[in-house]
This record gives structure tokens, sequence and C-alpha cells, in this order.
């Protein structure tokens, strides 16, 4: 359910606001691998979930691109 709704969300905004999107993601990315590797991280599987994001928001622009 969490991820339609977030699909759809992804889908009403425009191509700048998905690459904002896009480089915040990035950013937490980031930042969740350095807290994993340093033993700060305590839900590990926000990792998977962010990467999940990634690829939804890159998908979206791909099929705004086109």
């Amino acid at each position: 359910m969490k991820s339609r709704q977030l699909l759809e969300e992804l889908r009403t905004k425009s191509a700048a606001e998905l690459n904002d999107d896009l480089v915040a993601a990035k950013k937490e990315l980031f930042n969740l691998r350095f807290q994993n590797a340093t033993n700060q991280l305590d839900n590990t599987s926000r990792i998977k979930e962010v990467r999940k994001n990634i690829a939804r928001i890159q998908t979206v622009l791909s099929a705004i691109e086109d």
C-alpha cells in the first residue's frame, strides 16, 4: 500500500521535483551506509527501502523523459 501511494505521488511531480527527490534520497542512502559502517544504524532495513525508492524515482523520471 505504501509503495503504491508513493508511486502515485511521484507521478504527479515535475521532472525538477523528481530530481530534487532523487538527490535527497541518494544523500540519505549515503548517510545510512555511513551509519551502518560505523555500527550506529539500528534499522538496517531502511537501506533497502531507500534503494527501492531511488529506483522508483528513476523509473518515473525515465518515463517522463521518453
